[in-house]
């Protein structure tokens, strides 16, 4: 049997795999739980949103439960917010920002750890289970430990001699964000894909090997396709966390290139007369998160239950 009808067979037999994987982590009592706790952790979010459409004075005198009794739904809030700026930057061109930080974000570590995770599972070469541990290992380490040292060699303007990330700064400004968040992002990405690359039959590998197949073509043909679900789970989840983080930004996204959890922390003002515009900022915030979610969902539960079945 060719390395193609082995893929072909084990993509078939996934599917039941998958079935009976979701069949055994699925019961009516989990489902009720799951509902309860849903709708027990939505009822702040639902609060902002209605105080989001309430007058200033309302949001500060009266709770949100009252909306009903004390009538006086307006933009307001949302208009203001828009319209709001901090040392030049605008709402709008912080969400724009956003957008240029967290994309490249989530796509270089993805590509580096699916790399890595692929020679982790199916290359063999010397020190290899050691390094395997040590970034298992460089989950724990908090990342503010990191933060002096990326912030001296950002300094420098060097990366191993090469004044790369001085060259990246001066011209788009978003570089040393790329790098933060590829570098905290990497070890929990290996971990994970190569877990999962790791249980690709090996009847599928050593079948390509004997047609003749190099590493570069069973990645890239075998690998790759076959570990779809896994690479857009932690996409999906990358691109979450990056599109919601405030500390990297606080220590690296100066100015310009401020992404709008940065600008948010800001608009409250110096001693918190404007925290009203957080219900409306927050909501313009969320916009991306949730669309990517609710469209992407199925692909983000198909890749962590991917693994729980071997097929």
């Amino acid at each position: 049997m060719t390395a193609t009808e082995l893929i072909t067979t084990g993509r078939k037999a996934k599917a039941p795999a998958f079935g009976e994987a979701k069949r055994r982590l699925t019961s009516p009592w989990a489902t009720l739980a799951a509902i309860i706790i849903a709708a027990i952790w939505t009822i702040p979010t639902f609060g902002i949103l209605v105080s989001s459409f309430r007058p200033r004075v309302e949001i500060q005198t009266t709770g949100w439960w009252t909306a009903l009794q004390n009538w006086g739904w307006t933009t307001e809030n949302y208009v203001e917010a828009l319209n709001t700026s901090t040392g030049g930057l605008s709402l709008l061109g912080a969400f724009v920002n956003s957008f240029a930080i967290t994309l490249p974000s989530a796509i270089i570590p993805l590509i580096l750890a699916t790399l890595a995770a692929y020679g982790f599972a199916w290359m063999e070469f010397r020190g290899k289970n050691l390094l395997f541990v040590l970034v298992f290992a460089l989950q724990i380490v908090p990342i503010q430990m990191a933060f002096i040292p990326l912030l001296q060699l950002f300094s420098q303007g060097e990366l191993f001699g090469f004044p790369i990330i001085q060259a990246f700064s001066d011209q788009a400004g978003y570089a040393q964000v790329w790098i933060a968040h590829t570098i905290f992002g990497l070890p929990l990405a290996i971990f994970l894909l190569h877990n999962f690359i790791a249980q690709i039959p090996g009847e599928v590998i050593e079948a390509a090997r004997v047609d003749g197949a190099g590493h570069g073509q069973i990645f890239f043909r075998i690998v790759l396709p076959l570990s779809m679900p896994a690479i857009a789970s932690f996409a999906i989840f990358q691109f979450l966390w990056v599109w919601n983080d405030l500390l990297v930004a606080l220590i690296f996204a100066d100015g310009n290139v401020a992404p709008i959890t940065k600008l948010l922390a800001q608009m409250v003002g110096q001693r918190g007369e404007d925290w009203h515009l957080l219900t409306a900022g927050a909501f313009i915030a969320i916009i991306v998160p949730l669309l990517v979610f609710l469209f992407l969902q199925r692909y983000f539960v198909r890749g962590l239950l991917a693994g729980s079945a071997k097929g």
